[in-house]
């Protein structure tokens, strides 16, 4: 799935872009912008915005909007209308800062880039190639899951109130 975030998205955009969808964000963007771009490259308009909404529906661009109050209630309501895994799963996550795929890089390449006791500790990194931004599965790799994990509570109660 492509999408394009509304500014009011910045902290979905990047769970969005971890659980490896292309999402495009700028909270410098317009609502005329924001539709001109999901027509032109074919994206999903994510919005909070229902007057946003409600001018791309008008105008044929495929839009959703996100009534959920927290990131874990957005995430569920993603999940549910777009068929969206809540898995991480480092092959196919892209950057959360700039949306580029993040590779595979092998430890003793990131040992000058990272704390000693992430390097002591961690053995598997990650890499944007476009930003340089390093990544790994350290503590907040718990907090990770744990939001996933309540999306899917969210998303099976949901499923069987329908």
């Amino acid at each position: 799935m492509r999408f394009i975030a509304d500014g009011m998205l910045g902290k979905l955009t990047r769970w969005l872009r971890m659980l490896g969808h292309n999402v495009k964000y700028s909270n410098k963007l317009d609502d005329a912008q924001l539709i001109m771009i999901a027509k032109k490259e074919t994206r999903v308009l994510l919005t909070r915005d229902l007057q946003l909404y409600q001018q791309a529906t008008a105008k044929g661009v495929d839009a959703f909007y996100l009534e959920g109050k927290t990131e874990t209630e957005k995430l569920a309501e993603i999940a549910k209308r777009f068929k969206i895994k809540l898995e991480m799963d480092m092959t196919t996550s892209r950057c959360p800062k700039c949306n580029a795929q993040v590779k595979t890089i092998p430890k003793e390449k990131v040992a000058d880039r990272v704390e000693k006791s992430t390097f002591a500790h961690c053995n598997e990194f990650w890499e944007c190639p476009k930003c340089g931004q390093i990544y790994w599965q350290g503590a907040h790799w718990t907090r990770i899951r744990e939001t996933l994990e309540k999306a899917k509570e969210i998303l099976k109660k949901d499923q069987k109130r329908n």
